[in-house]
């Protein structure tokens, strides 16, 4: 079973937000990059029912994506952008989010609610507010709303956007422990939260994919591309012409840095080890 988007299109007018997306995804946690714009929420949003394809095929766990309400009833989504009514508290908005989710047993609805504040770590908050939560919080009660009708896929848009670095690793592990029994797809453009949690990955560029495999290949990829050393002051300005600049740090008289490059950017420089956020831009800038 998995995901499975053969040729995926989608057109807004005359603007291409998907161009030919073809992508296998399975159980565990799945990574889905890209810069803004790049036509990553357009996907998440396709795979929710929430918006038609153009053009394609998409099966998910062998569920046809036409097939709407079979669909939705084996995901969970938590958009860029989650709100719900800020008066209620943590408990009324799951309670109030679960009737529209069809769960109109009350016993059955207590028991689901209370496990998924549990799940989320929330269960110490049921009776706050939603708008006295912290954006960390708010993004955990996003998951338990997600989870409510146990989805065999869960998909997050962007979830850690805005969120402390505490808040964010604490929202990484969640979502890892979530990946275990099911189909998790985190899409983003924070690299490092990529690096934390995913072993495959798929780089969507301008509406196409632009990568798609393991870490570890991605990694191989830019082996031979990441350069480093120290340089002088005066050389900067020429080498930010000339190469992609990765990072730059002063020491004492001189600046250490990081650069893309397919040829050896200076004399003294030496190939270091890559990071996934090196073989990303790699791919983006299309160093070859």
């Amino acid at each position: 079973m998995g995901i499975v988007i053969n040729n995926l299109c989608k057109n807004y007018g005359k603007k291409v937000a998907l161009d030919g997306v073809n992508l296998q995804i399975n159980n565990g946690m799945f990574g889905l990059l890209g810069p803004n714009g790049a036509g990553k929420t357009t996907l998440m949003r396709i795979l929710t029912t929430l918006i038609a394809p153009t053009s394609g095929v998409i099966d998910i766990n062998g569920v046809p994506i036409g097939n709407r309400k079979s669909i939705r009833e084996i995901t969970g989504y938590l958009p860029q952008e989650f709100s719900v009514y800020p008066n209620f508290s943590v408990y009324e908005a799951l309670d109030y989010l679960a009737v529209l989710s069809g769960i109109n047993d009350n016993k059955m609805r207590k028991t689901i609610i209370n496990e998924r504040l549990e799940r989320v770590n929330l269960d110490r908050f049921r009776k706050v507010k939603v708008k006295a939560l912290s954006g960390g919080m708010k993004r955990r009660l996003g998951i338990a709303q997600a989870l409510l009708a146990n989805p065999k896929v869960l998909i997050v848009d962007e979830p850690t956007a805005g969120l402390d670095p505490e808040e964010r690793i604490r929202f990484r592990n969640m979502l890892g422990s979530l990946a275990a029994e099911r189909i998790v797809i985190l899409s983003t453009h924070i690299v490092e939260d990529i690096e934390s949690t995913c072993e495959h990955i798929a780089i969507l560029d301008n509406g196409k994919i632009a990568y798609s495999g393991s870490v570890g290949k991605l990694l191989e990829m830019a082996g031979d591309f990441v350069w480093g050393g120290l340089v002088e002051f005066d050389k900067m300005e020429s080498l930010k012409e000339s190469f992609t600049l990765l990072s730059s740090v002063r020491e004492s008289d001189s600046i250490r840095v990081r650069i893309l490059s397919g040829i050896k950017p200076f004399e003294t420089a030496e190939n270091v080890l890559p990071s996934i956020e090196d073989g990303y831009m790699k791919i983006i800038k299309g160093v070859v």
